[in-house]
């Protein structure tokens, strides 16, 4: 055993890697993290596997079912399963390009049944298929999927201004259509304010009426009363007597009465001249 002392070598293994030994070319073991031992020169570490997960973009371009190109980005999540760290190292040369692969064969399989507008709203779909898929195959060469986004569905620049300009007309379609809902509510709502007011005005027209016609109801019988050979018809005369004056002296405050006879304007003018005279001779004298 003192013999082979000076032949082992002390090799170190990083945090979230393992190492893959071989004696000779052939595949001896896995090493964690941490210093190991191994049978120099007979034994090597061939390499080293990360175990952290990795992410991995893919563009992808292809054809809705409406015919409109499109450019589908995908970013996908994988780590190294250390237990299957050997199917990793041994039976997969190039695991990113296997990941793109499924990826475009997936999505170039999915949108192409997909209308564009369908496609912006199945962007979870369209990702889960390609975790599936991924999933299914990857696990064989040790590596686990974590997760699968599509991160971006891009069409043509000339179609995103299509696209603008129809998502435009329909908010303004919508906003007219509002603003129409607003202006018939505002017309009902007054129409339905002015048919109040007006009942309203009516029923204090007719308490007013009424209680018009109780106070001539008790001016009459008061006065019959108190006046001996007096008839309800004499009182009544005099109430409309006094009811006439009354609107003539509330007309005459505030407004001046002209007959429609042409001879009335001229004795006004007439009147006016002279009163002028007069003011002219006062002052001269």
């Amino acid at each position: 055993m003192s013999e082979w002392a000076g032949c082992f070598c002390l090799q170190c293994i990083r945090e979230k890697e393992v190492g893959v030994v071989e004696d000779l070319g052939q595949f001896k073991r896995l090493i964690g993290e941490g210093p190991s031992l191994i049978c120099w020169p007979l034994q090597s570490v061939a390499g080293r596997l990360s175990l952290r997960v990795k992410q991995l973009d893919v563009i992808c371009e292809t054809k809705t079912k409406d015919n409109v190109f499109v450019q589908v980005g995908v970013a996908v999540q994988y780590r190294v399963v250390t237990e299957s760290a050997y199917d990793a190292w041994y039976r997969l040369t190039n695991p990113t390009s296997q990941i793109q692969a499924y990826v475009f064969d997936v999505i170039r399989s999915t949108v192409p049944r997909l209308e564009l507008d369908s496609a912006f709203e199945s962007k979870d779909d369209i990702a889960r298929a390609v975790f599936e898929q991924l999933q299914n195959v990857m696990k064989d060469y040790g590596y686990a999927i974590v997760n699968t986004l599509v991160t971006d569905l891009s069409p043509d620049h000339k179609v995103k201004a299509s696209m603008n300009e129809i998502n435009a007309a329909r908010r303004l379609k919508e906003a007219a259509s509002h603003q129409a809902e607003a202006d018939k509510i505002r017309q009902v709502k007054g129409a339905e304010a002015e048919a109040e007011a007006r009942y309203l005005s009516g029923l204090g027209v007719a308490r007013q009426r009424k209680a018009i016609v109780e106070g001539l109801q008790s001016s009459v019988a008061a006065f019959s009363d108190e006046v001996e050979g007096a008839s309800p018809r004499d009182v009544m005369d005099i109430l409309l007597l006094t009811q006439y004056f009354d609107t003539l002296s509330g007309v005459g405050a505030n407004s001046l009465i002209l007959e429609h006879d042409p001879a009335t304007v001229a004795n006004l003018q007439m009147q006016v001249g002279k009163s002028f005279m007069v003011g002219k001779n006062d002052l001269l004298s």
